[in-house]
């Protein structure tokens, strides 16, 4: 998937609520829009580099989106809007082969009181797939979430009660960096949903990890990852 450009290096300053940043771009400083309600405390630093897109939309309170952050030698993609994209691109080119080979694929299909992110339709199977977003790796594991998700965890439950029920389901953690070896739910931050997760696991939901390869221009998933639940 191309990450659309230009983008412009910028020092991130501040962080005033979840979805804005201040950021100094050239001389000025300027409003930035975080796609990603995450705290992404390790990676939003002040002081640290990142790269902003203007986005030119004269209504927007918001002058540039952030879109990836350095960290070491690695690029991280912030933006939690991508990975269903990602993985759905991964599905049709055959990078990601954990479901079958798809015949028909449905975005953001409503069951029950959630919505998931994607409905996958194999030669032999129909999957209910929830897709999430992870940036948080720590010497070498990716952690997901970094902070509680209520969201999160009844996605995790409503995908249990369709496998109970006969259903194929699966939930998805995309790893937007490539220096992740292996996955695992963030006991520390959400007990919550690790407990989720591991019994959506025992009752039939599958679990699969992959990281990404992010360039200045690209990003793509990478390899997949064992997962540790």
């Amino acid at each position: 998937m191309l990450i659309p450009g230009p983008l412009r290096p910028a020092t991130f300053l501040e962080r005033p609520n979840r979805f804005l940043a201040l950021a100094r771009v050239g001389q000025r400083t300027a409003r930035v829009h975080i796609p990603n309600p995450g705290r992404l405390e390790e990676l939003l630093v002040p002081g640290c580099e990142v790269y902003v897109r203007a986005h030119g939309q004269s209504e927007r309170r918001t002058a540039f989106d952030l879109v990836l952050v350095p960290a070491g030698d690695a690029l991280v993609s912030i933006d939690s809007r991508l990975p269903p994209h990602l993985l759905e691109e991964a599905l049709w080119r055959g990078r990601a082969r954990v479901l079958g080979k798809p015949r028909k694929i449905q975005r953001e299909v409503v069951h029950g009181a959630s919505r998931f992110d994607l409905l996958v339709t194999t030669l032999t199977d129909v999957w209910w797939v929830e897709v999430k977003s992870c940036t948080l790796v720590v010497d070498g594991v990716a952690l997901f979430p970094d902070a509680p998700t209520v969201r999160g965890a009844r996605h995790v439950w409503e995908l249990a009660q369709l496998a109970q029920a006969g259903g194929r389901a699966a939930i998805v953690f995309i790893i937007q960096r490539p220096d992740a070896r292996s996955f695992r739910p963030f006991q520390a931050a959400d007990p919550t949903f690790a407990a989720a997760l591991r019994s959506a696991a025992a009752a039939g939901v599958a679990v699969h990890a992959y990281c990404c390869a992010v360039s200045l221009g690209r990003i793509e998933i990478a390899r997949k990852l064992s997962v540790r639940l």
